[in-house]
């Protein structure tokens, strides 16, 4: 495998020299760059009129990670040549015409990639009006537990309005994006880790509705956890990001699950969350500090090469939540460095900050999807 990437400030996109990556003769890319880049509609042009020999996939974010790492309103490119002939991928499309068609959306992309060879998907999922847990669900439900599924949702500088994912056929707000990978030439692995601490009272979910919970304990979800976060509710949503909700069992032993709130109704006096929390089970509130998050970082690093070691040239997708970049604020280049200390110079990290990641967790879940996370997809050749 070779890989060589590029980084591009937003406003010097139009003179963007894009040759250096054609000296490995790559066949993907992966791009992610602020939401100034997708809109940028001669750059991209550029990009996709390189099909069919490079076909570009990638979204917006709320941060970009390269190999130097994390950065803002900026287009990391890294083009990826195999060079084994066996290597083979496909990428596909599916529309979520809404959030609540999310499952069908993503049955219909696994449909489009399955096939008796099919090992792995990477999703890269549009991050506003779309239910990720229900995405998954559709995904899993064609899979199985036979194909490994990781990637994330897209983000917008966290502003939670528009995102865009982008296919060999273009922008999309509305589509989510798989890269289908066959055979025994290219692994996947994985590693998914928080680093988040939990604390007060566990508390039982008596009433919600997929991603929308209404009820802690019998009481108005939105009151209790405002009673949590004291003088920190004033600044809900936005704050909500730093709080997330630990997914505990009906024995209330750790699912591996974290939940972060996107939206309150004070007159309904409910929290939304970026995914499912269903009905029964219980939750207890987390918070961090850098210290924790790097911690998390370096372990997910660890567990994607705990089979198989390192490979000697490799690729590894960093998919790490936005509310973990603003509890690290300035410090957030360190969770990135841990990860490079792990995997050495032969491992070409790209990514971003995201609204949510999608990845088995160990053996405690399935593939689901996650908040808060560091979310690692590692890729090379055998």
């Amino acid at each position: 495998m070779k890989t060589k990437q590029i980084v591009i400030k937003s406003k010097d996109l139009n003179n963007a020299k894009l040759d250096a990556l054609s000296a490995i003769a790559p066949q993907v890319g992966f791009l992610f760059g602020s939401v100034s880049t997708f809109e940028n509609q001669s750059f991209l042009k550029k990009l996709i009129d390189q099909k069919p020999k490079l076909q570009w996939v990638g979204c917006t974010t709320a941060g970009e990670v390269s190999q130097s790492g994390v950065s803002d309103d900026t287009a990391v490119l890294t083009a990826i040549h195999f060079d084994n002939p066996n290597a083979k991928f496909k990428i596909a499309t599916a529309r979520i015409e809404s959030a609540e068609k999310s499952e069908p959306a993503g049955e219909k992309l696994a449909k489009d990639l399955s096939t008796p060879e099919l090992r792995g998907i990477l999703v890269i999922s549009p991050g506003v009006n779309v239910n990720g847990s229900q995405l998954v669900k559709g995904i899993t439900k064609v899979t199985g537990s036979r194909v490994i599924v990781t990637g994330g949702l897209a983000g917008d500088g966290g502003k939670f309005q528009k995102t865009f994912t982008l296919s060999p056929e273009g922008a999309s707000d509305n589509h989510v994006v798989g890269v289908g990978l066959y055979g025994d030439a290219i692994e996947l692995r994985h590693g998914c880790m928080g680093g988040w601490d939990p604390f007060g009272k566990t508390r039982q979910v008596t009433k919600s509705n997929l991603n929308v919970v209404f009820e802690l304990d019998g009481k108005p979800a939105l009151d209790i956890y405002k009673e949590y976060l004291g003088e920190h509710a004033k600044d809900l949503p936005a704050s909500g990001l730093m709080f997330p909700f630990a997914i505990l069992n009906d024995k209330q032993a750790d699912t591996g699950l974290i939940r972060t709130i996107l939206a309150v109704d004070d007159k309904a006096g409910s929290l939304t969350f970026a995914g499912d929390v269903p009905e029964g089970c219980y939750v207890k509130l987390m918070h961090a500090n850098t210290k924790g998050l790097v911690s998390g970082a370096k372990g997910a690093a660890e567990q994607s090469i705990t089979k198989g070691g390192l490979a000697s040239s490799a690729f590894a997708m960093l998919i790490s939540c936005v509310g973990r970049k603003l509890v690290m604020g300035p410090n957030v280049d360190e969770e990135i460095e841990a990860i490079s200390d792990v995997f050495g110079s032969g491992c070409a990290l790209s990514g971003f900050y995201s609204y949510g990641e999608i990845s088995p967790f160990l053996d405690k879940v399935g593939c689901q999807l996650h908040n808060q996370t560091m979310t690692i997809s590692y890729l090379s050749e055998r």
